[in-house]
């Protein structure tokens, strides 16, 4: 079946609509018409070529992602054509060791490592196999993805709403409800206010924080940051200092979203004795962190997290139903809708920072 898709056919260049043959889904796969994609960071990422995970051009990016059931292959029992669903980063196997600790994001499965790797072959451009980002591709009217990816949701759910889900929601609520597992009454610090720092700050309020400081460089961003439940803003300069001057001491927890070098080590030296920091943002590959080992032997810790460490069918329909429930606010992160013949606008405007997300729809 022919499709119209952005394709990345040169690193640091703008993607290219072209029109590429999506392949029918094979045993155990689904194909879901696409109908809304958030514009993430990773997806810039790859386009400056600092992806570990985009080899050879060319590409097709988009991961954020929700839509309808097109069509399924054999042996796919848990969707059917028409069903709604979100589209996860992670399609675990169920059957590795990390699945049987329930350690979903971190499945080692053969299947789950070549998606990651951009899937197995669905898309030809020109006759040439055209590789997907995590194995969804979602800038592109179609995707074919494993059923374990497809997470079904009510079809009352706007689906514009419903894909920032499967990324930039799931990996700031996570970090909070799964890795740090903050208890009602904590302090927290949030470094980088944009879509994945604002569901950090999400995920603090539904936790039960009392004190959620929002830190960035950027003071439009801080105004956000109230909206989504911030008590206190900053605009980071030092600060551990800033914390301290707020709370004495430091916080309980702190997070950065930001994954800019050297943020980290700052945002560590903000905690209390016995505090928590987690790395939520996505560093260069190979940066080094540099922490005082002092601030180590007042029991504090730091942590990494990948995608909130979400177990996808248990954690996206319940973020789905805060939502529907108006305790989740989803509509104020999407800055803009934009078709995908705009899609170098959309990584524009992620570039400048002037958007929490913008929503590619289609």
């Amino acid at each position: 079946m022919l499709m119209r898709a952005a394709v990345l056919t040169g690193f640091h260049a703008p993607m290219e609509i072209r029109e590429v043959e999506i392949a029918d889904p094979g045993p155990g796969e689904v194909r879901v018409q696409i109908k809304a994609s958030g514009v993430c960071g990773s997806d810039l990422k790859a386009i400056d070529g600092k992806s570990p995970v985009v080899g050879r051009l060319p590409f097709i990016l988009g991961h954020e992602s929700a839509g309808v059931v097109e069509s399924v292959g054999a042996g796919v029992t848990g969707v059917r054509p028409g069903d709604h669903v979100i589209i996860s980063m992670n399609g675990p196997c169920g059957r590795c060791r990390h699945c049987g600790a329930g350690r979903f994001h971190l499945c080692s499965g053969p299947v789950r490592l070549q998606t990651i790797m951009g899937g197995a072959p669905r898309i030809t451009l020109d006759g040439q196999e055209t590789r997907r980002f995590i194995g969804i591709g979602s800038f592109a009217e179609y995707a074919v993805v494993t059923e374990a990816m497809c997470v079904k949701i009510a079809k009352n759910a706007p689906l514009d709403a419903m894909c920032l889900l499967a990324c930039g929601v799931v990996t700031g609520i996570g970090a909070v409800m799964n890795v740090a597992q903050v208890p009602p009454g904590a302090g927290v610090l949030v470094v980088g206010c944009g879509g994945v720092g604002l569901n950090v700050i999400q995920g603090a309020v539904l936790a039960g924080a009392t004190t959620i400081i929002a830190a960035d460089v950027a003071e439009q961003k801080l105004k956000l940051a109230e909206r989504f439940g911030a008590t206190h803003t900053l605009v980071a300069d030092d600060l551990p200092r800033q914390v301290d001057e707020l709370v004495k001491g430091g916080v309980d927890y702190a997070f950065d979203a930001t994954g800019a070098p050297g943020v980290l080590s700052k945002a560590f030296a903000a905690t209390r004795s016995g505090g928590t920091t987690v790395m939520v943002g996505s560093p260069p590959q190979g940066q080094a962190v540099e922490v005082d080992p002092g601030l180590l032997f007042a029991s504090r810790r730091l942590m990494g997290t990948q995608g909130g460490d979400a177990a996808p069918h248990r954690d996206l329909p319940m973020l789905a139903e805060q939502y529907l429930r108006g305790r989740l606010d989803l509509d104020g992160l999407i800055s803009e809708r934009l078709p995908l013949d705009r899609i170098n606008d959309a990584v524009a405007h992620v570039r400048e920072g002037s958007v929490a997300r913008t929503v590619i729809t289609f």
